[in-house]
């Protein structure tokens, strides 16, 4: 929600979204995140051992929900985490002339905090170290190109594999625009400017309202790339283990995968699930076995621990709550 009053060149619409999306969230201090990137594998589920070579380029497909190409270097779970944080805070509405022309203007959403504010709504310890942390990460989110893609995404992955531009509409830009900074101590001011792809986002209004309270507190990266999906499908009690692979980036048949791989998957995908848990999202879970032989798959049932998520554009949820009664029961194991 905007500090200020939306400048005059916003139109009726816009204005109106706006004040829509600050009205009925329906969460304390929730993270506001463009749809597209609350489910997307672009994000990896780790931390360390990430490709940092600048020729970094993949495609990351979520059947039905995005199709997102990351060019510059490999994103892990820290970078999900600093553009929550800023999702997560107030912003104001910053309108710019275009030098190259005396009609179109640029429109970003710019963000005003401090080290402290920004570690806190991560639930991290404010101190120096972590505020030297936070910087090297905006410094790698700065470094990233990121398209988005409209269109099937069987055609565009096999475009892609040809080492083809896909044919289709498409959006490329940065997810921060600006990171300015007065210092590196705790209390020192810092400026972020939204990149104009995630302002567009939010002037559109695609965007899902995500529980950050549990988000920073899981432990699990696993967790933590499953948890911005299940938030944001308020209807859905179920997931298929497919659909988690897709958002861990990985093709659980695909040619580099394993018995062996897909046993520790399934391993994480447990103990992500007892972190969603602990962490008060989830009230239980239990795994349904589908299938037989060598291609039996899972399916996970949950029942979400929070209040109906409120996705936008805002649609009178349908009465689901006998939808999967079998999803009520809690894997004890």
């Amino acid at each position: 929600m905007s500090r200020t009053t939306p400048p005059t060149e916003l139109s009726d619409a816009e204005i109106s979204r706006l004040k829509r999306i600050g009205q009925r969230r329906g969460r304390r201090n929730p993270a506001k995140v463009p749809a597209r990137l609350a489910r997307t594998s672009a994000f990896a589920p780790k931390r360390r051992g990430l490709i940092t070579d600048t020729n970094y380029d993949r495609l990351y497909v979520v059947p039905g929900h995005s199709i997102v190409r990351v060019a510059g270097r490999e994103l892990g779970s820290q970078h999900r985490d600093a553009l929550y944080a800023v999702f997560r805070l107030e912003h104001e509405t910053v309108v710019l002339p275009d030098p190259n022309s005396a009609v179109h203007r640029s429109r970003y959403l710019r963000v005003t905090t401090t080290w402290r504010e920004l570690l806190t709504s991560m639930g991290l310890t404010p101190h120096v170290n972590n505020v030297t942390a936070l910087h090297y990460t905006f410094e790698d989110i700065k470094k990233v190109v990121v398209t988005v893609y409209e269109g099937d995404h069987m055609k565009l992955l096999e475009q892609h594999k040809q080492g083809k531009l896909p044919r289709s509409p498409g959006r490329m830009g940065n997810m921060l625009h600006d990171v300015e900074w007065e210092g590196l101590q705790l209390d020192s001011r810092v400026v972020l400017h939204y990149g104009e792809w995630s302002a567009n986002m939010v002037f559109s209004a695609k965007l899902v309202s995500l529980n950050a309270d549990v988000h920073f507190a899981l432990a699990s990266d696993y967790a933590k790339s499953y948890w911005p999906y299940i938030d944001s499908m308020r209807n859905h009690t179920w997931v298929d283990e497919e659909r988690l692979a897709q958002l861990a980036g990985r093709d659980l048949w695909g040619p580099h995968e394993s018995a062996s791989t897909r046993r520790d998957f399934r391993s994480k995908s447990r103990k992500a699930f007892d972190d969603m848990v602990r962490a008060g999202g989830l009230k239980s879970w239990r795994v349904e076995v589908r299938g037989v032989g060598r291609h039996k798959s899972h399916r996970y049932h949950y029942e979400h621990a929070l209040n109906s998520q409120m996705a936008l554009p805002l649609q009178p949820p349908p009465d689901d709550a006998a939808s999967h009664p079998a999803s009520r029961r809690a894997n004890a194991a």
